[in-house]
């Protein structure tokens, strides 16, 4: 049984509540329109790959719904709350403080290019960093924790290892398990093998497709098209801003648009 179809059955017959929403979204730097009116919606236990050429907002998309960068307008909506911003009896928005927005950003792991690992601590204790001094855990608990996520993406053996005695593959890993030792809703990652050297990058998709088997949401920026062909419940390309085709992993085969149809040309 597919990964897609095991997520569709454990949804139910009725489709559940998006798990993220983003409606209408529009990002600008300046006089470059980056994200030009983005409507996107992510059912819970499902993997979302977003594919397109460099320069087409996918990255910045996910920044945005991380509030690593703020909204030019539009919304974006994580389990039913508008990111950012609460609204007031009178209609208006008012800007969430930074204590408000780090409760957020608190439900989503993210997982980027470069990996990120404080060097001169051990692989187990930067995965005990967060735990400990963003969410308050007592060392001993963090430890356990991060003990069970390093087990969990097959790196219970290198602990005690520092980042720089780690391949790239390994290192990513290790940034998986620290975003995943946050207990997040929903996990984004953008462009995470992208840095690696090809012989490395089976051993993180591999962890992301267990993730995607154990129904952990995922929003997935990639060039890894057998990854999205194999894992993805929906596929969404973009360019220039806009999502150009949406759909089933079915429309890498059988694209629509010609737009698609030429990317796909190029990177398969």
């Amino acid at each position: 049984m597919t990964s897609q179809t095991t997520h569709a059955a454990s949804a139910g017959a009725q489709a559940p509540k998006p798990v993220v929403e983003a409606k209408d979204v529009h990002k600008a730097f300046g006089d470059l329109h980056v994200l030009k009116g983005i409507n996107l919606e992510v059912e819970p236990g499902t993997v979302t790959v977003i594919l397109g050429p460099s320069g087409s907002g996918k990255s910045t998309f996910l920044r945005l719904i991380n509030q690593l960068e703020t909204l030019t307008g539009g919304e974006i909506d994580v389990n039913g709350e508008m990111i950012g911003y609460k609204r007031l009896p009178d209609g208006t928005l008012q800007r969430l403080n930074e204590k408000e927005i780090a409760q957020q950003r608190s439900e989503l792991g993210m997982v980027f290019q470069k990996f990120n690992l404080f060097p001169h601590m051990t692989v187990l204790e930067n995965v005990m960093e967060a735990p400990v001094h963003v969410k308050h855990m007592p060392k001993a608990e963090a430890r356990e924790l991060a003990i069970a996520e390093l087990k969990r993406v097959g790196l219970g053996d290198r602990m005690d290892y520092y980042p720089g005695q780690l391949s790239g593959g390994q290192q990513q890993r290790v940034a998986i398990a620290r975003a995943l030792a946050m207990k997040p809703e929903i996990m984004l990652f953008d462009e995470p093998t992208s840095a690696l050297d090809p012989e490395l990058v089976g051993e993180v998709l591999n962890v992301m497709r267990s993730l995607a088997d154990e129904g952990m949401t995922m929003i997935v920026v990639t060039h890894e098209i057998g990854f999205a062909r194999e894992v993805a419940d929906q596929i969404v390309f973009m360019d220039g801003g806009v999502v150009v085709e949406q759909g089933g992993p079915e429309i890498i085969d059988h694209p629509r648009e010609a737009r698609f149809r030429d990317f796909l040309q190029h990177v398969l």
